[in-house]
């Protein structure tokens, strides 16, 4: 048995009514009418159709390959030829509908009412130059905690003093002060917690 040769068709294709491109939508639009004999015929229907279809996909090609190329490289064997399509001119309906705009929380109305503005959240890392790297503002090996490897201190006029009239040490007052707003911050939590069980009752 020989095998059978694919009759390979033209890449130029006429047309008596010019086809309309949204290439930005990868479309073509053919307003030529079909012809109802072959459409009415169920043997020559299916080859009619794929016959139309064929030469107006052939088009959109052809109309494609006329836009600027750009090549990619992806790696040291392989580059990517990528076509840049134009913005569509259809507008092409949502799959899905749009989404609903979120409800405002208590929180959100009442600082919309008072002028409250959202402060920006801190970074956790903060640039240390003496090092020129990127170190933890607080925590293990925190910023805040600079202070306690210095072996010399300046103490400025406003310094703290004890009951006695003596200096504080800058370094234990900086621990004393980090230690203290620990505790703050674990009661505040503890107060948190006691008021959202109270809530749930």
């Amino acid at each position: 048995m020989g095998e059978e040769k694919t009759e390979l068709k033209p890449a130029t294709v006429q047309k008596t009514i010019p086809v309309e491109y949204d290439t930005g939508n990868l479309a073509v639009y053919d307003p030529a009418p079909l012809d109802a004999t072959k459409i009415s015929d169920a043997s020559a229907k299916e080859s009619y159709l794929k016959s139309i279809t064929r030469d107006n996909v052939q088009l959109l090609i052809n109309q494609v390959l006329s836009l600027p190329l750009t090549n990619k490289k992806i790696d040291e064997q392989t580059n990517m030829t990528l076509v840049e399509l134009p913005e569509p001119i259809y507008q092409l309906p949502r799959e899905k509908s749009l989404p609903k705009e979120k409800e405002k929380t208590k929180w959100e109305k009442f600082a919309e009412k008072k002028g409250i503005s959202k402060k920006e959240k801190r970074s956790r890392k903060v640039y240390d130059e003496a090092s020129g790297e990127w170190v933890n503002r607080w925590g293990y090996k925190g910023k805040n905690k600079d202070m306690d490897d210095q072996w010399l201190v300046e103490v400025d006029d406003q310094a703290k003093t004890t009951d006695d009239g003596e200096d504080i040490d800058p370094r234990k007052l900086n621990r004393m002060e980090r230690k203290k707003l620990v505790k703050k911050n674990m009661l505040q939590q503890k107060r948190n917690r006691l008021n959202g069980d109270a809530d749930k009752e």
